[in-house]
This record gives structure tokens, C-alpha cells and sequence, in this order.
């Protein structure tokens, strides 16, 4: 029976794709909106369960094989080891909280729907160049992107920004999902490992900066520069 609805008349596979961005999505609104550092990493594991749910539908429906290596990789780095790298770093920092940002969390959620709109105006005519099943959710990409850059922005403490760059990746490997069916595995292999280093770095920074300063709030560092 023919019908109007162009969602109707997608596979479930595009179905289960659409789905997962649109958690995706709104797992970026939750950590715009959260305060506490610990549920932020719980956020953070939730959009990697997401990606790793997208990508093996991908992988699963356009035969694109290198995928499955990719959702792998996704679910040890991003769904294990960092986020539990990240408790153990706010537990040994005694961090429970980012309690002050730069805009109140209700003019940040309205400023977050702006963007939104913005970056599907954005990634429309980028969707009509793409041919792959899933062009239509790289407005989502490019929408987690910009709110995770946005959530670095508007946040005080360094931890809770590295977060914020870390879900920016999340964005960026969705988009590659969504634009070209992913990277190649040696460049995906790189840009884990640098992840991974990056934020053992970051950890030894903030144990440094935290017995230098007594505080990782970024606004304090900058009092102290000026004084």
C-alpha cells in the first residue's frame, strides 16, 4: 500500500540508525544539562553504547566488514577503559560536582537548540553529496559535535571539559559513520590511541595542577594569573 511517509518506507536497519542518533542526540542535551562529573562519564559511555549500536547496524547492512573492528574498538576504549579511567580520576581528585558554569543550564539548553538548528541547515546540502543509507543523521553528527563544543565552553572545571572533547569524537566518528561508512582501520587505531594517551596525559596534568592550585576550576587559574 503506498504512503506519504518517507520514514514508513525505510529498512529497519535505517530505523535502528535514525534511533540510535537520536540517542545520541539526546544524551548531548543530558550532559549540557548535567552537573555532576561522575554522571557526565556515565553519559559519556552512554553515547559510546550508541555508536557501538550504530555501527554494527551499519557494518551489518552494508556489508562494510571493517566496521565490526571499529564497533570493537569503540566498545573497550569508550564504553570500558575510559570511563573508568574517568571515576577513578574524580574519585582520587575528590571531585563530585561542577557545580557553576559560565550561562545557567536553562538559557544553555535553549543556546543548545539553536545550535541544533543550526547544524542541520548546515549539514543539508553535505547530506544531498552523500549517497550511503545514512546521510540524513549527519545533521545529528554535526549537532552532538557542536554541543560538545559548547559544553566545553560554558563549563568551569578541566575535567569536565575534557568530557566535552572527548563527546566531540564521539560526533566526528558518527559522522564518519553516517558520511563514508566509516575510516580506514589503521587511521581509526591512531586516533584511539591518541585519545587514550591524551587523557592519561590530561590525568597527570590534573593531579599536578590540582596540588599546585588546590582547584581544577579554570576561573580561579585565571584570578591567579592576573594577580
Amino acid at each position: 500500500m503506498p504512503t506519504d511517509s518517507g520514514v514508513v518506507n525505510l529498512p529497519l536497519s535505517a530505523q535502528l540508525i535514525h534511533l540510535a542518533a537520536a540517542v545520541l542526540l539526546l544524551l548531548s542535551f543530558a550532559m549540557l544539562s548535567q552537573r555532576r562529573l561522575l554522571s557526565l562519564v556515565n553519559l559519556f559511555a552512554g553515547q559510546g553504547a550508541a555508536l557501538v549500536g550504530s555501527t554494527v547496524v551499519v557494518a551489518y547492512s552494508t556489508g562494510q566488514h571493517h566496521l565490526y573492528y571499529s564497533a570493537a574498538l569503540t566498545l573497550v576504549l569508550k564504553m570500558l577503559v575510559l570511563p573508568y579511567v574517568l571515576h577513578r580520576l574524580i574519585r582520587r581528585l575528590n571531585l563530585q560536582s561542577d557545580t557553576e558554569t559560565l550561562v545557567n543550564i536553562p538559557t544553555t539548553m535553549l543556546i543548545g537548540l539553536v545550535v541544533v538548528i543550526f547544524a542541520f541547515g548546515l549539514a543539508q546540502p553535505l547530506s544531498e553529496l552523500s549517497s550511503t543509507v545514512t546521510r540524513s543523521t549527519l545533521g545529528i553528527a554535526i549537532a552532538v559535535v557542536m554541543l560538545s563544543f559548547l559544553m566545553m565552553i560554558t563549563r568551569h572545571k578541566a575535567i569536565s571539559q575534557v568530557i566535552g572533547f572527548l563527546a566531540m569524537e564521539n560526533g566526528l566518528f558518527f559522522a564518519a559513520t553516517s558520511a563514508t561508512y566509516g575510516m580506514p582501520m589503521v587511521v581509526e587505531l591512531g586516533i584511539a590511541l591518541d585519545v587514550l594517551v591524551g587523557v592519561f596525559i590530561f590525568g597527570i596534568f590534573f593531579f599536578h595542577i590540582r596540588d599546585q592550585f588546590e582547584s581544577l576550576d579554570l576561573h580561579l587559574m585565571e584570578s591567579l594569573k592576573e594577580e
